[in-house]
């Protein structure tokens, strides 16, 4: 790819089917469609971007790159971005909360059947897009965990499909548990070290809030230790 992407991006790029018509929700500078057209992976793309700025700038790169006919640059709000007969079959969200994320795929959601595959990446509240998926028959058929600049990411693949996820699942990823990566056990040890410092700070005669606090950090321990359900 001529195009340099971040590592969080290049693990999105790798899960985009070869030959999509791709929409990316959010593109700012349109950096991943610019660099799936120069790899041959996709053949044509819609770079979606509701704020000014952003979209100007990812008008210009796709300019810049000679593939002004094959991104289509949009000003528009999450999947506002397309219609049906754009023939859509791959869309990436990335670089937003879980619940944003969710939020953004429910507004939408009547142009998703003819959607095959979702790549998402949420910066926090993965357990409330996983939730939204599940509700809305979508089964997640990969996780990925990763770290980029001390920061870890979770990238969730989604296609359509009934599953039924446990509380655990919902919370630390059906796939990842299986796995259980160093970077994923190093993710919810940090998390216990803030739970840890948080309790501290709780008086000793607020037992609800220490009860709760506890409670959270004794459940990533026992998955951790591979007691978790």
């Amino acid at each position: 790819m001529d195009t340099i992407l971040s590592s969080r991006l290049t693990e999105v790029a790798t899960f985009v089917p070869k030959g999509s018509k791709l929409l990316d929700v959010g593109s700012d500078h349109a950096y991943l469609p610019i660099a799936l057209i120069q790899s041959g992976h996709i053949s044509s793309a819609i770079a979606g971007e509701v704020v000014q700025g952003p979209y100007d700038s990812a008008v210009k790169n796709v300019a810049k790159y000679g593939l002004s006919d094959q991104i289509d640059v949009r000003l528009a709000n999450g999947l506002a971005a397309f219609e049906v007969t754009d023939g859509v079959n791959a869309i990436t969200i990335c670089g937003m909360g879980g619940r944003l994320i969710a939020d953004i795929l429910e507004a939408g959601k009547e142009k998703l059947a003819q959607v095959e595959r979702l790549i998402l990446q949420p910066n926090n509240r993965e357990d409330d897009l996983r939730t939204w998926l599940m509700a809305n028959e979508f089964t997640i058929v990969a996780e990925k965990i990763m770290t980029e600049n001390d920061k870890s990411y979770e990238i969730l693949v989604a296609e359509h499909g009934k599953e039924v996820l446990t509380k655990t699942e919902l919370r630390f990823g059906k796939h990842l548990l299986t796995e259980k990566s160093e970077t994923f056990v190093a993710k919810w040890v940090r998390e216990i070290e803030k739970l840890e410092v948080a309790l501290s700070q709780i008086p000793e005669n607020n037992d609800s809030d220490r009860s709760a606090l506890f409670q959270k950090i004794e459940i990533i321990k026992e998955v951790l230790n591979g007691s978790g359900k």
